[in-house]
């Protein structure tokens, strides 16, 4: 998981295209926020914390707390499981992004098939 969204969260409002663009490509990282604010609390409020003390030099000052939060996340069994289970549409969601850069909106399948399998496991998990 990466964050890389530094003080000011998502900077302007944007509209069209553009707006539509970065949905597509912050659905994923929404996801892994949710699995990090969610299991990874303690890691996500002091990596803020540092963040917000530092505006000037958060991504020096705070880059081993991002680092800690990203390993609690990624080490969680859920993320695990979607990460073996659904390897192959996030591959393909992936490498059409880097095809399509100009136009990701054309990845839009791609990136349905990723969060479908990302929601079945989350079904199966939670009713086990």
């Amino acid at each position: 998981m990466r964050v890389s969204a530094g003080p000011g969260g998502r900077g302007g409002a944007r509209s069209g295209p553009v707006r539509s663009a970065l949905t597509v490509r912050s659905l994923p990282r929404e996801a892994a926020l949710e699995v990090t604010a969610r299991h990874c609390r303690s890691e996500l409020d002091q990596y803020g914390r540092c963040v917000a003390a530092s505006p000037a030099t958060w991504q020096q000052d705070c880059h081993q707390l991002k680092l800690r939060m990203a390993r609690c996340a990624s080490s969680h069994p859920i993320v695990q499981k979607i990460r073996h289970d659904c390897a192959e549409p996030f591959t393909a969601f992936e490498q059409c992004l880097k095809q399509n850069q100009a136009s990701v909106m054309n990845c839009n399948e791609h990136l349905n098939q990723f969060l479908l399998c990302a929601e079945q496991v989350k079904l199966m998990t939670s009713g086990e």
